[in-house]
């Protein structure tokens, strides 16, 4: 029994190394198999009368897209899956959920609820774990200037290029601050193993695609 325990210890080890910690990678898949969804298409959470009244006063697409965003934020919970976030160099894909507590975490990469959604021309700040709950963030040190990250909301598909990377300690909330354009901060412990410094990486807006009832309806 202790020869057992002490290869599975080993083998858990090794598989941390060069993946992610698997015992919390089946919990994180148990967890987002009950993550709430309704918020990723608007089938599921239809617009309001209001709120269709007042897109249809607004004719210009980054005012449609500004208003979805606005009335998302108001909206949705901790813990409600608000969108997509796709990472090509790494080839990552994941929903983003709402908030940013340890549970929010273990269901997927978390949007900080003080910061802006995408649209609303401010930052966006999201956090992600790098060696458990199935690692969403795990490579970010491999991000390069101009590599794209990509955020589809059910208003918008949002593609930034990444500027620079920076670690810094968990105490600077400056990194989320608003810069004046809109900014995407991706954010994740560091080093591996540790949680005694962020990684953080930042990324500008290049350009957006608009999807449902942001479009402008034509005639």
């Amino acid at each position: 029994m202790l020869i057992l325990a002490g290869v599975l210890l080993a083998l858990d080890a090794g598989i941390t190394l060069v993946w992610q910690e698997p015992v919390t990678a089946a919990i994180g898949l148990i967890m987002r198999s009950h993550v709430d969804r309704r918020y990723l298409s608007y089938r599921s959470a239809p617009l309001d009368r209001g709120s269709r009244r007042a897109l249809d006063s607004l004719r210009a697409t980054r005012e449609r897209i500004a208003y979805l965003a606005r009335r998302e934020l108001a909206q949705v919970s901790d813990g409600d899956a608000i969108g997509q976030i796709q990472i090509p160099r790494l080839g990552n894909t994941y929903n983003i959920v709402q908030g940013t507590s340890t549970r929010d975490l273990e269901e997927g990469p978390g949007h900080y609820p003080q910061t802006a959604l995408p649209g609303m021309g401010e930052t966006v700040a999201i956090a992600g774990h790098r060696t458990t709950y199935l690692a969403p963030f795990r490579f970010l040190n491999e991000l390069h200037h101009g590599d794209r990250i990509v955020i589809t909301m059910p208003y918008g598909r949002f593609t930034y290029v990444v500027q620079y990377l920076r670690i810094v300690l968990p105490t600077d909330i400056s990194v989320i601050d608003n810069v004046g354009y809109e900014r995407l901060v991706l954010s994740a412990c560091n080093p591996i193993y540790s949680a005694a410094q962020r990684i953080i990486v930042f990324a500008r807006l290049r350009s957006v695609q608009p999807l449902g009832p942001a479009r402008v309806p034509s005639g």
